[in-house]
């Protein structure tokens, strides 16, 4: 029995090892973001705690190997691992406020809050091949069998954890999960179990419990403008109430990006960006369908459908949750005629697509990163082929035009001049060149057909045009991407 048990708790420790790491990166990414170099630091810190835990866990079986010892390291775990929720409110937060190197905040977020629990349950394995093998006979056999179960429960939990555990329950309610858990392992292990041991035991449960409700109290005492905190498959997404040059908006957050907000009062789009997308209207006088890759809370899809009653309008967008969110909170109408929903990768759907357009809108940021693949010569040759024959491209793009932070424009820039005949670049606001803003890039397939009529509508928007605007940089590939997240 004591085998079959050890085996359960290496297998489920090696498994919510994997998840406590797909839990760290959405707790932290509304703060630091979840860029690659995020994901490296997470990933390198979580690594460095197992490491720890794998030699120190070895080093005390070796002294003590006693199964209710393992047993107290696994209720510590569950301890810790319900601390999760309230130092994401007393710690990764605030630090994340006074600190603008995100890499420093990750470190010692992933260290502190996440690392613990991780080097705890790394002491498992060693002490099971302790604890299964004290003579030393067949060690390599033990060592080999303990190793692989605790491999197989780290797949495990990763498949299971990503794509099941975090879309359909939440972290929040997976670290309550986890904590009930590692707190059931922990009573499991124990071997000599009697009255006084199970009312400390209840004690510590009840105690465990209130940690993970006081997390869930503070976090939203300390964030009262959050109207949902959603997980999906991709993302961690807040909807909250925001007052700015007093008025209300209504915005739809992304890790650290603000992805899309609306005027409470009016239900008008907050970006000013948007509008310049209404630019296909005035150089394509006979445009009637639109693409737009990156949907996120549809405000603009929402508008175009108000504004442009003859037109159609397909839209690309991978996280199903942001168009359930868009249609509960931000007043999107699944249902018009004219709209088109695909839950898909852009660049999947550009690689694939039969359908012709007169525009394609390229918006799919996430927060300040842009996914790579949308940005490359391959993609955009792929988003000229489905233009018909007037067709253009029009992304938004944030960058500097000059200084340290120009990299994107300048790449991008060169990479539209290899792909389209004409180019032109227009700024959203008028700011100094070396300040990262709001950029519009269109790429026309061939010749404009200016809509004459439509210029004095326009005119704020075409003024903002950019000219004499150069790059030396390279273009852009699938197999040279220096741009993107």
């Amino acid at each position: 029995m004591k085998n079959y048990k050890m085996k359960i708790t290496v297998f489920l420790c090696g498994a919510l090892g994997m998840v406590l790491e797909l839990v760290a990166a959405r707790i932290l990414s509304p703060y630091v973001g979840s860029s690659n170099l995020i994901w490296t630091t997470i990933i390198g810190i979580m690594l460095t705690s197992m490491s720890i835990g794998y030699w120190l866990g070895g080093k005390i079986a070796d002294k003590k190997p006693d199964m209710n010892l393992l047993s107290l390291f696994i209720l510590v775990g569950a301890f810790f691992t319900s601390l999760i929720p309230i130092l994401e409110t007393v710690l990764v937060k605030p630090l994340s406020e006074i600190s603008n190197q995100l890499v420093f905040v990750a470190i010692v977020c992933s260290a502190v809050v996440f690392g613990i629990p991780s080097f705890i349950l790394a002491m498992v394995s060693p002490f099971a091949v302790k604890l299964e093998d004290k003579e030393h006979e067949d060690i390599g056999k033990t060592s080999g069998k303990i190793s692989s179960l605790s491999t197989i429960g780290s797949i495990v939990g990763t498949f299971v954890g990503g794509f099941l555990l975090i879309p359909n329950l939440g972290v929040r309610m997976l670290i309550l999960i986890l904590t009930i858990v590692l707190f059931i392992l922990s009573f499991m292990m124990f071997d000599r179990k009697n009255i006084k041991y199970c009312a400390c035991m209840f004690v510590c449960l009840i105690a465990l419990l209130g940690l993970n409700y006081y997390g869930k109290f503070i976090f939203e005492k300390n964030n009262p403008d959050i109207i949902e905190d959603v997980d999906s498959e991709y993302s961690r997404i807040w909807i909250k109430n925001v007052s700015a040059r007093d008025i209300n908006y209504k915005t739809m957050q992304v890790d650290t990006g603000l992805e899309s907000y609306i005027n409470q009062e009016t239900n008008e789009m907050g970006a000013a960006y948007l509008y310049y997308y209404d630019l296909f209207d005035y150089y394509n006088k006979d445009a009637s369908s639109t693409l737009m890759i990156g949907g996120a809370a549809y405000t603009y899809p929402t508008y175009y459908l108000n504004k442009y009653q003859d037109k159609t309008i397909d839209v690309v967008e991978i996280d199903d949750k942001m168009t359930e969110l868009a249609q509960s909170q931000f007043g999107l109408d699944i249902n018009n005629p004219r709209l088109t929903i695909y839950h898909q990768d852009g660049r999947s759907f550009l690689n694939s697509t039969k359908n012709k357009y007169d525009t394609i809108l390229i918006d799919a940021f996430k927060g300040l990163n842009a996914p790579f693949e949308l940005t490359t010569y391959e993609a955009l040759q792929k988003a000229k082929n489905a233009l018909n024959n007037n067709g253009m491209v029009i992304t938004n793009i944030i960058s500097s035009l000059e200084g340290d932070e120009d990299d994107f424009i300048k790449y991008e820039y060169a990479t539209y001049k290899a792909v389209f005949p004409e180019v032109k670049l227009f700024r959203v606001r008028d700011v100094e060149d070396t300040k990262r803003q709001n950029l519009i890039l269109v790429g026309f397939k061939n010749s404009e057909d200016i809509n004459e009529d439509k210029y004095e509508e326009y005119k704020n928007l075409l003024d903002m045009e950019v000219t004499n605007f150069s790059s030396d940089r390279e273009v852009v590939t699938d197999h040279f991407a220096p741009i993107g997240d």
